[in-house]
């Protein structure tokens, strides 16, 4: 049962990746249907953002009340009720009331199937289930253009996704007697329920020893992670003199470097922990951008994009595994949910920002950003390691 349930997860993650990318790839046929400026998508995704920043606060009292099995279950309909809402909606205020509901949504589950993976399985879990969010990420964009192809409408592209994921919630509700199981870890390590975990406000949260150094790691995480998919194109563009359809497939290959360092991630954690993977990560990244800084051609960028995903591959999940290790079983579910708050708040304000620095200074300072961003990263991860041991 144990490893049904595993499975049920894996299904999940690989669902929750299907919808993320679904706007990028449907926009520029949207914005034109809607009469709306290209910039308006952002506003969407920042309504969704301030869904999920909103909801992963909450995860941990939703998650005591009624249980991990139903929050992911409830979340995952949610989503789902809100992706039709997209596909028959007709005008951009509709989209923005449909993007509430999805927001919402979203956190919840990623914050407490985050927590339940991060108690119950073993690091390699964790590698290889966010390895499926890629996969998932990688497949809304075919769906959406196997549907504007043959349909001819990004409506049934969302319409699709979205009974995928009511497929989902029917398997999730199915599902929930196994998650009323009592699971050890299987490394035999001593584990919580997460509705026996404490239900700590968000003051008493931040005054946790190294809260604030993990929640400062996590938001630089994030941020370097959508910084480098945001602009990586336009950098390649506008300082190294690509064209816009090469500097696209180089910048594609920055997503497929976390999907495939994902995998591999799994294996590496059999002798390596947590913090040393984190490490290893940071050490990639930090190569990556050199590699972006030398002016050798076009070669070099694709090499430092390319190790700029491998070296993000690993720091996300092994972050979120680390949390119970690092702050104690019970507090997991209230710190995975600043966590996510956190990197929800730097996945919002770090791209726009070097947006306002490219557009005022340059768009070569592009890799001096992602450095200063990834010195922080470090110094805060060393500091939580002290903090907590």
């Amino acid at each position: 049962m144990f490893q049904l349930l595993l499975a049920i997860i894996y299904l999940a993650f690989i669902s929750l990746g299907l919808p993320d990318s679904l706007l990028g790839s449907a926009w520029p046929t949207m914005y034109q249907e809607f009469s709306v400026p290209i910039s308006y998508a952002g506003g969407i995704s920042m309504i969704i953002a301030v869904g999920t920043i909103i909801s992963s606060l909450q995860s941990a009292r939703l998650t005591r009340k009624i249980g991990t099995g139903k929050v992911t279950a409830i979340s995952v309909l949610m989503t789902a009720v809100a992706l039709f809402g997209f596909s028959i909606s007709h005008s951009f205020i509709e989209l923005c009331l449909w993007a509430i509901p999805y927001g919402l949504g979203a956190g919840c589950v990623d914050a407490a199937l985050n927590n339940y993976v991060a108690l119950h399985y073993s690091s390699r879990h964790m590698s290889w289930l966010h390895c499926m969010w890629g996969v998932g990420a990688s497949l809304g964009p075919y769906i959406m253009g196997y549907a504007l192809l043959n349909d001819g409408s990004w409506n049934m592209g969302y319409r699709y996704i979205s009974i995928l994921q009511i497929f989902l919630t029917a398997v999730l509700l199915f599902s929930l007697p196994l998650w009323k199981k009592k699971h050890g870890n299987e490394e035999d390590t001593a584990t919580i329920d997460s509705a026996e975990s404490k239900l700590l406000s968000l003051g008493q949260i931040v005054r946790i020893s190294g809260a604030k150094s993990v929640m400062v790691t996590f938001f630089c995480y994030c941020a370097l992670e959508q910084t480098t998919g945001l602009w990586a194109s336009s950098y390649l563009v506008l300082n190294r003199g690509l064209t816009s359809e090469t500097a696209a497939s180089f910048a594609s290959l920055f997503f497929i470097g976390i999907t495939v360092g994902r995998g591999l991630s799994g294996f590496l954690t059999m002798k390596l922990n947590d913090s040393q993977m984190i490490r290893l990560g940071q050490g990639f990244i930090f190569i990556g951008i050199l590699l972006l800084l030398v002016p050798m051609g076009k070669e070099t960028a694709l090499l430092g994009l390319i190790l700029i995903g491998l070296g993000c591959a690993p720091i996300y999940p092994s972050i979120i595994h680390s949390t119970p290790e690092n702050f104690g079983a019970e507090k997991s579910q209230a710190m995975i949910g600043v966590q996510m708050a956190s990197a929800y708040v730097g996945t919002c304000l770090m791209p726009p920002v070097f947006g306002f620095i490219a557009n005022n200074i340059g768009v070569h300072l592009f890799p001096f950003y992602l450095f200063l961003i990834l010195a922080l990263m470090v110094i805060m991860h060393e500091r939580l390691l002290k903090q907590t041991r």
